[in-house]
């Protein structure tokens, strides 16, 4: 058996006294622990559900709704307020945008409201088609050539010329 406890009464004492405040503060930790999973618990049974339906809103005066999202839609703006299930319904019937990540005109059953095309119509798009107005290069040759400012040439170069010949007769690049 270990025998390795002090043989003295004085200093037996003073381990149970140590020993009893370890117990003390252990027992006030295990008390304080449970005490914060039931405040936890309690939390999360007092927390309202998340909205099945939000509107994000604009912003300036009356703040007008921009997009309808659902509920856990991880794109909806921080200015939002919740909906019904009538109520989005009815703003995407009035034409109000419906968010294209979430898709709650497809959730909703309002179909062919939105603006923008929709998940099929875009997969079916050719992607080696471009459009030439969104192209940033299409425009290039066909921009009007400035021959008022020095350093753009007309259509015969005669500014380039010009500059050209300025610039041998000072002698400066």
């Amino acid at each position: 058996m270990f025998d390795d406890l002090p043989p003295d009464l004085e200093r037996l004492h003073t381990l149970r006294v140590w020993h009893a405040m370890w117990l003390a503060r252990i027992d006030a930790k295990i008390a304080d622990v449970r005490r914060r999973q039931t405040e936890t618990e309690r939390g999360r049974a007092r927390r309202p559900r998340p909205p099945e339906w939000t509107v994000e809103l604009g912003i300036g005066a009356g703040r007008p709704p921009v997009q309808v999202h659902a509920g856990d839609c991880y794109a909806a703006g921080k200015r939002r307020r919740a909906v019904d299930r009538d109520e989005a319904r009815r703003l995407l019937a009035d034409g109000l945008r419906a968010c294209i990540h979430c898709r709650p005109d497809t959730r909703l059953n309002v179909i062919d409201l939105s603006d923008g095309p929709t998940h099929a119509q875009s997969a079916c798009r050719r992607k080696d088609t471009v459009d030439a107005s969104l192209s940033p290069t299409a425009d290039h040759r066909n921009r009007p050539v400035r021959a008022d400012l020095p350093g753009y040439a007309d259509a015969r170069g005669a500014a380039v010329r010009r500059w050209a010949v300025m610039v041998l007769r000072l002698g400066r690049p």
